[in-house]
């Protein structure tokens, strides 16, 4: 709107342009509309009037007192008839912000937004159906003002609020944009979903439920801080330039259009912060939920920031550090549960137990906020003075961050409790099993988190590979010694010619070794096929171990004692009941929980 020349006026002349818009004087001037019309001249010429009579009032030019009542008079005529007209022109180009994009992430794009920081355009706004602004759910790292009235349109409520406030009228303008722009406020954040949601209402709601909630109240939260609240302030500082700073009702009216819907927003988040039990499952949408209140805390300073608002910044701020209460109050839950993990019963087959794979998945989701915990977790003070640690153990750790050092304490924990465990396994080789089972899958996970991987470091890594590898060695010393104990000891066997030592003869001495021989391993092969292993290279390693034990040493056997078999039995299968094939197709067979293998051996 360009400049304009004022037109000269006397205090009468005014007057009657003011009567002649006076409302209640015709039906001509009630259904008619000075700044609607869009005539420059007729604006301009009204607006001359009001200045001239509140001049001659200000000025004491009207020493008569029927004068002084005339202008008072036409002042209150005036400022009637521009109250409606700035609550018209108000009216008439306001509307909700829409959140069409945000529910539709392809929709094609009008406008972006003017803000010159947006370089990535992560927040974008077009027009959208019914004269509605939309926005993107895109969401941007920083503030987006968006013009929410025409700019020309702008200039012709500050010129109003300028005349009423100079008037005196100033309460009665506030709350006419307070009641226009309040109820768009509120039908955007309908739009949003943002709804009222008591601490009871939440703590009665599945979880599930509160989680799609959280993920959308995050998306919500960015657009009504970041662009409806911010543009909102950015309209009320337009119509009312520099004329409440300082003054009592600073930043009144933008205040008391958002505060409502301000802390609805943040209601939620607060409810979330309280909400219990406080069990480990929760922590990554609290995390989340943290993450995004941190994020926007700075833009809340800078939408808030005037004294009026403080009530809003310290809430904001409270909110954040219940939610930083409720990380650490899980994340110790999630402790407590590793230390104490209280089950005895021993998991059918040795397999990866339940709290294992509970625990190494939780870590690996939880390291994507690990700036996060460092900040709001504090390491384990006791991890590098502990007895249980070797200076090997010292030395992996080395140089570790704090976190790091928390979650290397947490998995040493965690095989700990499994290491009590597995002595419920009536069979050692068994509770090795199970040992080197859950420490490979430990293992796997770790590897494959590049996140986790980087913070515990490959020194560690390489300590727990070693460590389930012991077992395997255990798991083979423990269980397969009997068998061995057939094949490579010579007690008995030894003699000349036909008989032995003791004055029995070799070939019954052989026999005798071949059956003892075939009852340990099938003994051992029926007990291990219902034992498991999950990991298919796992399970392959650890079959090819036996084999490099059994193979060779069954082979030697068989050459050296196979003769005395053959040559003095009608039926030598049935003492050599097991070719070196059969051996090797047995244990191949073996880890994969299933009585198949057992099927196949009774078949011989």
């Amino acid at each position: 709107m360009g400049s304009r020349e004022p037109v000269e006026l006397t205090f009468e002349s005014a007057e009657n342009i003011v009567l002649r818009w006076d409302a209640t004087s015709s039906d001509e001037a009630r259904d008619r509309t000075i700044f609607a019309g869009g005539d420059r001249h007729v604006i301009d010429h009204y607006l001359n009037a009001v200045d001239e009579i509140q001049r001659s009032l200000e000025s004491g030019t009207l020493t008569e007192s029927d004068n002084q009542s005339k202008a008072k008079t036409a002042i209150r005529i005036a400022m009637a008839r521009l109250e409606d007209e700035f609550r018209n022109l108000l009216t008439a180009h306001t509307s909700p912000i829409g959140t069409d994009c945000l529910i539709d992430p392809n929709s094609s794009f009008k406008r972006t937004c003017s803000t010159s920081e947006l370089h990535d355009q992560s927040f974008v706004v077009e027009e959208g159906g019914e004269g509605r602004t939309c926005v993107s759910y895109r969401l941007a790292n920083r503030i987006c003002e968006i013009d929410l009235i025409p700019s020309e349109v702008i200039s012709d409520l500050r010129s109003i609020a300028e005349r009423m406030i100079s008037a005196g009228y100033l309460r009665e303008c506030v709350q006419v944009c307070l009641g226009v722009r309040k109820s768009c406020v509120d039908a955007s954040m309908v739009h949003l979903g943002i709804e009222k949601s008591s601490i009871d209402d939440i703590q009665w709601m599945e979880w599930e439920n509160l989680e799609a909630k959280i993920r959308w109240w995050i998306r919500a939260a960015r657009v009504s801080i970041r662009i409806i609240f911010a543009s909102e302030k950015k309209l009320c500082e337009q119509i009312f330039p520099y004329l409440l700073v300082g003054s009592s009702i600073d930043d009144y009216c933008f205040l008391e259009t958002v505060k409502g819907q301000a802390m609805q927003l943040f209601n939620f988040a607060g409810a979330i912060s309280t909400i219990t039990p406080r069990s480990p499952e929760k922590l990554v949408k609290i995390l989340e939920l943290h993450d995004a209140m941190s994020d926007l805390l700075p833009d809340i300073e800078v939408v808030f920031k005037s004294v009026s608002s403080k009530m809003i910044r310290v809430e904001a701020a409270e909110i954040l550090s219940e939610l930083t209460e409720a990380v650490r109050g899980i994340w110790l839950e999630f402790e407590n549960d590793v230390l104490k993990e209280p089950s005895k019963v021993p998991i059918p087959g040795g397999t990866i137990h339940p709290m294992t794979r509970y625990v190494m998945n939780y870590i690996n989701l939880i390291t994507d906020y690990k700036q996060t915990l460092v900040e709001l977790i504090v390491s384990k003070p006791e991890l590098k003075n502990s007895g249980d640690l070797t200076d090997v153990e010292l030395e992996v750790v080395e140089g570790r961050t704090p976190l790091a050092l928390h979650l290397i304490w947490i998995m040493m924990t965690l095989q700990s409790n499994l290491d009590g465990k597995s002595k419920h396994y009536k069979d050692p080789a068994l509770g090795y099993l199970f040992m080197m089972n859950n420490v490979h899958y430990i293992v796997q996970k770790a590897k494959a988190e590049s996140n986790l991987r980087e913070m515990i470091g490959d020194g560690y890594l390489r300590k727990l590979s070693g460590k389930h590898r012991q077992l395997a060695t255990s798991y083979q010393r423990s269980s397969w010694v009997k068998v061995m104990q057939c094949l490579s000891r010579d007690e008995g066997l030894h003699g000349n010619g036909s008989s032995t030592a003791f004055g029995v003869s070799k070939s019954t001495a052989v026999k005798e070794r071949f059956k003892s021989f075939n009852l340990a391993f099938e003994e051992v092969h029926k007990t291990q096929a219902m034992w498991l292993i999950p990991d298919e290279k796992l399970r392959q390693e650890l079959r090819v171990m036996i084999l490099e034990l059994l193979i060779p040493a069954y082979t030697s056997f068989l050459g050296r004692f196979r003769s005395y078999v053959e040559s003095g039995s009608r039926h030598p299968e049935s003492v050599i009941k097991y070719s070196v094939e059969d051996i090797e197709a047995a244990i191949f067979n073996l880890f994969v929980g299933t009585s198949a293998s057992q099927q196949q051996m009774r078949r011989r």
